[in-house]
């Protein structure tokens, strides 16, 4: 039985985009909350992670000495032999991507 109410103050702009996304898959913010309550029961914790996302920083966004610091980092790795064969490389990321 559903007899409690939960207040929470949240940005006004998340909250109706939140809300016409909901609508359109046509579940109730009411469920959503409940599901989010029950996963934090069965899992004990926060069902997803609170981390920081790590940014890939583009080229573009990257000073002439950054850049010109990863490519010799890059190169004196490859001369000592550090790294791996290119196409062991791409089908890793290439698997990641299925």
């Amino acid at each position: 039985m559903k007899d409690a109410t939960v207040s929470a103050r949240v940005e006004c702009a998340v909250k109706n985009e939140a809300e016409e996304i909901l609508r359109q898959i046509g579940v109730p913010v009411s469920v959503v909350i409940n599901s989010l309550y029950r996963q934090i029961i069965f899992q004990g914790g926060i069902p997803f992670s609170l981390t920081l996302p790590r940014k890939t920083r583009a080229l573009d966004g990257m000073s002439t000495e950054e850049v010109d610091t990863m490519l010799s980092s890059s190169y004196a790795q490859s001369l000592a032999g550090e790294g791996r064969p290119f196409g062991e490389a791409f089908n890793e990321l290439e698997a990641g991507l299925e």
